[in-house]
Parts: structure tokens; sequence; C-alpha cells
């Protein structure tokens, strides 16, 4: 019986892949709170910690991240990068879904779009792909590799075009076969 997120390790079978990648979805949607102010959470996702060092206890203490081109390991470098990613990426809103599966590894396909602070806050959509590797002990994520790109949304950024308005369940926006 599953009774929590750290309950689900691997061998994964497609019910807990797909719970796991979930779940993996709550340490990206973005809650309020005074010390990330720009933070959003979605109708589909429940409110959960915005404190790096919380969500860091997540990953074993020498995950080893790829996200774009950067490259780090170990819980001091995720939380340094998760704070600077919150601070840049405004009104985050993230869809993902179970891309592929195996033993201990789960990969996801995402979309998500966010305004820029680093860029006049403009709109942008990022997409891409995600492995993620378990630690069977723990259940807790030992490597995650991102590779994504964005894309910017309407003239200047101004957003137009954007699936994840708000008021929208990001689960349920039809995304088009061109976007897979």
């Amino acid at each position: 019986m599953i009774n929590s997120m750290a309950d689900i390790k691997p061998p994964f079978t497609e019910e807990t892949a797909r719970l796991k990648s979930q779940s993996r979805t709550e340490h990206v949607e973005y809650a309020v709170s005074p010390d990330f102010p720009c933070a959003t959470t979605t109708p589909s996702a429940p409110m959960w910690s915005t404190d790096p060092a919380k969500v860091a206890l997540a990953y074993t203490p020498t995950c080893i991240w790829r996200n774009r081109t950067s490259f780090f390991a170990g819980t001091e470098s995720i939380v340094e990068f998760l704070a600077a990613k919150w601070k840049r990426e405004r009104n985050y809103r993230l869809r993902k879904e179970l891309f592929a599966f195996r033993d201990d590894r789960i990969a996801v396909q995402f979309w998500y779009e966010y305004q820029d602070a680093d860029d006049g806050m403009k709109w942008k959509r990022c997409y891409g792909l995600e492995d993620w590797t378990f630690d069977r002990e723990s259940g807790k994520m030992c490597k995650r590799m991102m590779s994504g790109n964005d894309l910017l949304l309407g003239p200047d950024g101004n957003g137009e075009g954007r699936w994840f308005v708000d008021g929208v369940d990001v689960n349920e926006v039809p995304i088009g076969q061109e976007h897979w």
C-alpha cells in the first residue's frame, strides 16, 4: 500500500511511475510565499513548500543534476539552483506527463509557461524532457537530467497564445500532436 511518495521506490510499475511523475510536478509548482511572492499554484496542484532546503530533501545528498547547460551535484547546489530559478521564472505553470519508465528510471515530457524576470517579464514556454534515476533504498531522486527549449509567446513576449492561462487546469489543456 502506498501511503506517501516516500513509499514509491524502484523497481517501478506503470502505476507507480505515473504516481511518482505526478508527485514531482508538485516539486516544481510554486506556491505563494513571502520568500517567493512571484510564485503561483495551479488548480490541479496542491501548495507545497517553497523553501529550497526543504524541497532539496526529496533528492539524495549527492544527487547529480543537469538543467539545460548547467551541471551540478549535491544539496547545496540544488538549493542555490532552485532559489535562482524561482526568482527568475514568475507566474510559472507546469504540465508533466509520463514518457517512459524502466526499473529505477522515469522519463517525463513537460511543457511550462512563465514570465522571465530577467527578460522584461516576457512570457515564454519551455518544452522538454527530463529523465530521473531513483535510489532503491530511499526512493529519493539521485540523478535528474533536463533538456528544454524556450519559445517566446506572442509579439515581444506579451503572452499571446498561452495555453496555461489563469483558471485552467493545465492537465486538461489539449496539446496538439505538433507539440509532442
